[in-house]
């Protein structure tokens, strides 16, 4: 048996250690043309890749003398091949360029790889806005769309079908959630949201094209086009590099004309990524995972999750139950939408418009034999009530709230009516959490933080002087931002007796948190600048989604 593992791991690392042999070998050749025709070697790996001087060079230029701009010196263009034997390539790339260019050698799969990030997505979409002094053509079209890189290169297109597609093609590439059009008094401007953050998508285009650009997402969506003046929800279906991904649209009338903003649900690669899913990815710190977890294999009570919109209450939410789930327990859920389906598990979705509320669908849900029930979020005392008998009747219930921090939970939902002793008993433990974006790891730097910052950030500016913090340049993996991805940040009320009673109490929120940070919670503040202190993220950053506490 202990050898079928052996010989099965050893399989899995063959290619990985032939591709690493390749690379190798690659370079050795690569340092060896330098050395021969006299050129400095350059690592692309370690260089800060400018994604403005890419822009400012045709794309087919530098594929088809496979090249990298890396920086302009001087008046010239240093640049890196991978074959400086070409000579008379070279002279004529510099003649097509204007210029005069200082080469440097590097591997062959390392410039193709930078050419394809910087290429294909965001080049196509500014080709794509170039046109537009055309007539623009409306095309009706059903059933489902399909997106590659051949179709928006295609001139039979409309070019209006051609810009929509290049939008959401390049959201796509770059990782967005949503993709916001919005409608300035003579401008269109489309935006991305990357990592919570929206960025630019684009330069801003013509007011006049504005309706046909709506009136194609309606089309998509199976919108009426004529209707401009009421708000409109809808959504499509695109096949994307042989995947369905999903869109919801919601359509806003605004003062100078309509707003659109689509958010991506990408099912199969969420579906996927929740399989494997699990609180180790989730962001926990090593002591609050051990207690999460203790909590959530307890056989009944409640598991509060809290926070805004979008900060990833549901993942750890799914990560639990993905965890916990197993044949011998029915698990059910209700949620608005089901966003993503977990294999096992039965998933509801609220209908209010058919009269299917989260309190309606709870009490049917009780009658169909749960051992862990999930509620989306609880929004009303109905609900809430439901909710905590449940906790306290035998069953695990997972949940989510909005509120600021662990303690304005409690007054939440003290102010819904529900009876504290109840509230209290069926309680075993409430989770605040946030998202920080993490620093790009390819353009990674150490810093030093200025005085004003490190005040700013509540930061003793003599103690924190000579600290060493990290920080992202912008390279073409982040788009510039310096950051790629996002980790959670948490704070975890453990509810001893001596909470509890105060709960009962109902003793000032101040001394309920006074009390859990002399038990050991750490607060979102202080789980943020473990974050920044460890190098995964910035002061800037933290500052931006916790406050200094008092």
């Amino acid at each position: 048996m202990n050898q079928k593992i052996t010989l099965s791991a050893d399989t899995k690392l063959q290619p990985k250690l032939d591709k690493k042999a390749n690379l190798q070998e690659e370079e050795k050749e690569a340092r060896r043309l330098a050395e021969r025709y006299r050129c400095d070697f350059v690592d692309l790996k370690n260089f800060p890749i400018d994604p403005e001087l890419f822009r400012t060079i045709p794309a087919d230029l530098m594929f088809r003398y496979n090249f990298v701009p890396l920086k302009h010196i001087n008046g010239s263009l240093l640049i890196a091949i991978s074959d400086p034997s070409e000579l008379l390539l070279t002279d004529e790339l510099g003649v097509l360029l204007g210029r005069k260019l200082v080469v440097k050698v590097a591997t062959r799969s390392q410039i193709g790889d930078i050419l394809k990030k910087s290429e294909s997505s965001q080049r196509v979409l500014e080709e794509a806005t170039e046109g537009f002094t055309l007539d623009l053509i409306k095309e009706d079209e059903s059933g489902e769309e399909t997106i590659s890189i051949e179709r928006l290169t295609s001139e039979t297109e409309s070019p209006i079908i051609r810009l929509v597609d290049s939008t959401i093609f390049n959201a796509l590439e770059r990782r967005a959630s949503d993709i916001h059009i919005e409608t300035g008094d003579n401008e269109v401007i489309i935006k991305y949201r990357i990592d919570g953050v929206l960025l630019q998508a684009m330069q801003p285009i013509a007011k006049d094209h504005h309706s046909t650009i709506i009136s194609r997402i309606k089309v998509m969506s199976e919108l009426d086009i004529s209707e401009r003046r009421v708000p409109q929800d809808g959504r499509f279906r695109v096949r994307y590099k042989s995947r369905l991904i999903d869109f919801r649209v919601s359509i806003m009338p605004s003062i100078h004309g309509e707003d659109a903003v689509l958010r991506v649900l990408d099912k199969e690669a969420m579906s996927e990524k929740f399989s494997q899913l699990s609180l180790d990815v989730v962001g926990f710190s090593d002591t609050d995972l051990k207690k999460f977890r203790r909590y959530i294999h307890e056989p009944y009570g409640m598991v509060l999750v809290t926070g805004p919109t979008g900060s990833g209450k549901t993942t750890t939410l799914y990560a639990a139950i993905s965890e916990i789930k197993s044949d011998e327990d029915k698990i059910i859920t209700i949620e608005d939408p089901v966003e993503y389906q977990i294999k096992g598990i039965t998933q509801i979705p609220v209908n209010e418009k058919k009269g299917l509320t989260f309190a309606r669908g709870l009490r049917s849900i009780l009658r169909h034999d749960p051992d862990k029930v999930m509620v989306g979020e609880i929004r009303d005392p109905e609900t809430a009530q439901i909710a905590i008998q449940s906790a306290l009747t035998g069953h695990l219930v997972f949940t989510t709230v909005h509120a600021n921090n662990v303690v304005d939970v409690l007054g939440r939902f003290l102010n819904m009516g529900v009876e504290p002793y109840n509230f209290v008993s069926a309680l075993n433990c409430i989770l605040a959490q946030r998202l920080v974006r993490i620093i790009c790891e390819h353009c990674k730097r150490p810093i030093k933080a200025a005085p004003q910052l490190l005040e700013e950030s509540g930061l003793d500016p003599k103690v924190y002087a000579d600290f060493t913090f990290y920080e992202g340049t912008g390279c073409l993996d982040c788009a510039g931002t310096g950051y790629r991805g996002r980790t959670a940040i948490h704070e975890l009320l453990d509810l001893s007796d001596r909470i509890r009673e105060m709960i009962l109490e109902r003793k000032p929120a101040s001394e309920i948190k006074r009390l859990a940070h002399e038990e050991g919670m750490t607060f979102l503040r202080e789980s943020a600048l473990q974050n920044v202190f460890s190098g995964v993220t910035t002061l800037k950053e933290i500052n931006k989604v916790t406050f200094i506490e008092g």
